[in-house]
């Protein structure tokens, strides 16, 4: 007598009229079937028939960020080799403890050694050795895409291994605690030849705080996607890749100097960057093909030279501010910031700012304003282009305002201007509505653009 399981089981490969063709279908298309299960799910269908187990262990896609996620004690399992015993149990994931196992890398034992690996995904607190040992699992069987994230007691170096894969063509290596440390420039740079996406988050570099000779053409030559966050104790950085298409900077405090060239650059983001307190930062961008530019909660930089952005487009433009950032040097780096972006159709503002309540900013010429009309004739290109302004976060400030205005009156291509308030204590309700409605009176006056407050 047949039982429950076996029953579903016939009825899952069989269905109603008792042929089954699904397992007739081609490896590449089941494959890709499976590919949108749970691990564990995948792991089940092995135990369906040899002819589903040779699809387990052949799969080319192993995600397993659903089954051992950070948090998940693993760092005391054995480092053991699977037995002839357990390699059926393994087929299944229920089938074991997770405290005393490694699923991961007791599956990447156990695969097809004619099967190449595609793509393998894992979070977990591991130690070194464990990491060390899953990456060369994953480099020899010639994975592909290799997305890590990890949690050690310490901290630990870039993995070795990575560096002479000549099929790894995106590598993500994210630690939550403590960071890792980059292998000697020497060493990092004899790698990577065939890489076109990197992502690294909580790099310690107190020992390596300039990076300028890392990035380069001869170290990437395919290099298309950069992505840095969390770089401590960098302070400068130099991003010369000829191939590179986009590159996002996050979270670097520290950083004093930031210059990035590269004639495909498409998409650039830079963001939470700059030591605020650095009187001698700067930034230098040379990059004819950008189309997208981020600029948001960076300190302003003492220097801005921004060259060659003839392709710009769209651009989001922010600040993280000081008491003291609004001397006339730092509001001429952002002129200069603002000048290079010449093309642009559609400019965001953020607008986080200093409140300045002790004038009234329509009746009396501010600094900033009398500062922002000798800049007309610089901004002439960007004003006689930018078509859309939006400013978040507007909280009716003068130097917000003052540029508000400045925009107004010379955009000529201007069509639309977007204030989307920021949350504060309205101190003055009264005086902001009084801002608003003469400001609403000076476009009318001043500019064709329709003015809007969200």
């Amino acid at each position: 007598m047949e039982t429950r399981s076996a029953k579903r089981k016939k009825y899952w490969l069989e269905g109603e009229n008792g042929i089954d063709r699904i397992s007739d279908l081609p490896d590449v298309v089941l494959h890709q079937i499976l590919f949108h299960l749970p691990i564990k799910s995948i792991a089940q269908t092995s135990v369906l028939s040899k002819r589903w187990r040779s699809l387990w262990i052949s799969f080319p896609d192993l995600d397993f960020t659903s089954i051992n996620p950070i948090g998940v004690a693993s760092t005391n399992a054995p480092n053991t080799k699977p037995s002839i015993k357990n390699k059926r149990l393994l087929l299944c994931p229920h089938s074991f403890s997770v405290k005393r196992l490694d699923f991961i890398s007791q599956v990447l034992a156990l695969r097809d050694k004619q099967s190449d690996l595609r793509i393998l995904r894992f979070r977990a607190p591991l130690s070194f050795s464990r990491l060390n040992g899953l990456i060369r699992l994953a480099v020899r069987q010639n994975v592909q895409e290799l997305d890590v994230e990890v949690a050690t007691d310490d901290y630990f170096n870039f993995p070795r291994s990575v560096l002479t894969s000549e099929s790894l063509r995106v590598f993500k290596l994210r630690s939550r605690y403590p960071g890792f440390r980059l292998l000697p420039p020497s060493v990092m740079k004899r790698g990577f030849q065939s890489l076109h996406t990197l992502s690294l988050s909580l790099v310690i570099l107190y020992d390596q705080p300039t990076l300028s000779d890392l990035f380069t053409d001869s170290s990437f030559p395919r290099l298309k996607k950069l992505n840095l966050d969390a770089c401590f104790g960098l302070k400068q950085l130099k991003v010369s890749c000829l191939a590179l298409e986009e590159f996002t900077l996050e979270n670097c405090f520290q950083l004093h100097g930031l210059d990035v060239s590269g004639a495909k650059l498409k998409t650039l983001q830079v963001a939470s960057c700059f030591d605020a307190y650095c009187d001698k930062s700067w930034v230098k961008i040379n990059a004819p093909s950008l189309r997208v530019m981020v600029w948001e909660y960076n300190a302003i930089t003492e220097n801005s030279s921004l060259e060659n952005l003839v392709s710009a487009h769209e651009a989001s433009i922010g600040f993280f501010v000081l008491n003291e950032d609004f001397s006339v040097t730092k509001i001429r780096s952002v002129s200069n910031l603002l000048s290079a972006l010449s093309r642009l159709h559609t400019l965001t503002l953020e607008g986080q700012c200093v409140e300045k309540w002790n004038k009234d900013l329509w009746d009396i010429p501010s600094s900033e304003e009398q500062f922002w009309e000798s800049q007309s004739q610089a901004l002439k290109p960007l004003l006689n282009n930018l078509s859309v302004v939006k400013i978040h976060g507007f909280l009716e400030c003068e130097n917000e305002v003052s540029l508000a205005k400045f925009l107004l009156k010379h955009g000529k291509a201007l069509q639309e201007m977007t204030f989307f308030s920021g949350h504060c204590n309205y101190r003055d309700s009264l005086r902001r509505q009084k801002i608003r409605s003469q400001m609403m009176g000076f476009s009318r006056a001043s500019s064709n653009a329709k003015i809007e407050f969200l």
